[in-house]
């Protein structure tokens, strides 16, 4: 039989059993309350908007396991670089990829690239942006069309039109969507720089995004706006691949296109830092190289310009390290650079 003592002790423990296990829930409830305050929050930054309750419910879900991973990520501390919610928080890797990484890498593999590369000689200086010399137009944003090869392409194209004319002119990447279209080049399905590159050749320029402004999907070709040329090239060159020296070369130069692989979690949320994340070589996204240079901690880096709006990453950028051991570089941004010619 129990003494008084010893009921006094269990009721003790159940009490505080109890009140641990309130203490818990009541830890969680305000948890999953303040993630819902900053899930609201973010739907009215971003002017997010769902369909119906299950809908905001499972976004909520895919935007409270983001945040665990961003802040886990960061608070580990051994990552040169940081990640952030973004315009992106509310979607899965495999949804966000699925809707801007269209560049045509399985493809681009099989087409022959061109030999010849004029800046084979050049002694390229420590450090590079063509930002500085106003060679490059402001972050643009592709949304949820997979035409990011269109993007880097004329972000290639607008450096060497500034470098050679002197004029920086922001060109139409819908006039690639919607005309370049008897090749590999599909619209909002992705494409290739290089074959932008021949169109934009053989259609003998391209107009201004003013005339022919961005849309975001696909649409039947503008023929009017098309013959006017406003920004032209006489060809184009492919950096040798896997070669992180020549590429240097190339920056020194002007603004390059590249093919990078940037299907990871890491990519998606991508803040700030010079990017060393884990990636393959899956070359899924094309992007331009405007520019390099070294961090604080000494760390070399690619400044890559993106089409994902201002609020991802750098305001729009990525730097990328640069130098790294595997040939192709760091996920695979030296494999497939190329660049029009003036």
């Amino acid at each position: 039989m129990a003494t008084k003592n010893q009921f006094y002790q269990i009721s003790f423990a159940l009490v505080l059993c109890l009140g641990l296990w309130a203490f818990q829930v009541s830890s969680r409830t305000l948890q999953d309350a303040s993630m819902h305050e900053r899930h609201e929050q973010w739907m009215a930054r971003y002017g997010k908007v769902y369909k119906d309750l299950q809908e905001k419910e499972k976004r909520f879900n895919i935007f409270q396991e983001n945040v665990k991973y961003i802040e886990a990520s960061n608070n580990a501390g051994n990552k040169p670089y940081k990640l952030g919610v973004n315009q992106f928080t509310d979607l899965t890797n495999k949804e966000f990829i699925a809707t801007r990484n269209k560049f045509k890498g399985h493809m681009s593999s099989s087409i022959t690239r061109t030999t010849t590369f004029k800046y084979e000689n050049v002694t390229a200086p420590s450090t590079v942006d063509w930002r500085q010399e106003g060679a490059v137009t402001p972050v643009k944003n592709q949304g949820t069309c997979g035409c990011c090869w269109a993007f880097s392409a004329v972000a290639a194209t607008e450096g060497i039109h500034k470098l050679s004319t002197g004029n920086l002119v922001s060109l139409s990447e819908q006039e690639l969507v919607d005309c370049d279209t008897s090749g590999a080049d599909q619209g909002c399905q992705g494409g290739l720089m290089d074959d932008a590159f021949k169109f934009i050749i053989q259609n003998g320029g391209l107009n201004t995004e003013a005339q022919y402004p961005y849309q975001g999907v696909d649409g039947t070709c503008n023929t009017n706006e098309e013959v006017t040329h406003v920004a032209t090239i006489t060809g184009y060159e492919d950096v040798p691949s896997n070669n992180e020296q020549a590429l240097q070369q190339a920056v020194a130069n002007q603004p390059i296109s590249v093919a990078i692989d940037a299907s990871g979690s890491d990519f998606q949320n991508y803040q700030s830092g010079v990017f060393t994340g884990s990636c393959g070589t899956q070359l899924d996204h094309g992007v331009a190289v405007v520019g390099y240079g070294v961090s604080d901690d000494g760390t070399k880096y690619w400044l890559v310009k993106n089409s994902w709006g201002e609020d991802w990453g750098e305001e729009g950028y990525i730097r990328m390290q640069r130098d790294v051991e595997a040939p192709e570089g760091l996920c695979g941004i030296a494999m497939q650079p190329s660049y029009p010619t003036a």
